[in-house]
């Protein structure tokens, strides 16, 4: 889903410089974070945390969108979750991870994550 290379600035002084990253670093950081909750078995193009290092960067951002405006960051990811754990604490949880990790990461306010299940894995 995270296609394009916007750059966004997240930190600016006139004395040093700026620091700016992509929407693809913000959607990488975000799909990782998901993956990290217990309950979660991929991201919504089957992207599961064993998996992150053996493929290619670009399928880290399938089912993963971020659109930032004005130091203001808005996410939608889409996972896949476990047989047996509760869909309302684990998409909580997704939220929760994401929101604190891309602002302790980044310093970018995140104002809504928003978590669609697609499937329910079973064993």
């Amino acid at each position: 889903m995270a296609e394009g290379k916007n750059l966004f600035t997240i930190y600016s002084d006139d004395k040093i410089g700026t620091a700016k990253i992509t929407d693809e670093v913000l959607a990488c950081i975000a799909g990782l974070a998901a993956t990290e909750v217990d309950g979660v078995v991929s991201l919504g193009g089957n992207i599961t945390a064993d998996k992150i290092g053996k493929i290619k960067r670009k399928q880290i951002f399938r089912g993963v969108k971020v659109d930032v405006k004005e130091h203001e960051a808005s996410v939608r990811v889409i996972i896949n979750v476990k047989y047996g754990f509760s869909l309302q604490d684990t998409t909580k949880q997704v939220q929760d991870r994401i929101k604190s990790t891309l602002e302790n990461m980044t310093g970018l306010s995140v104002s809504d994550v928003n978590v669609s299940v697609a499937e329910v894995i079973l064993d």
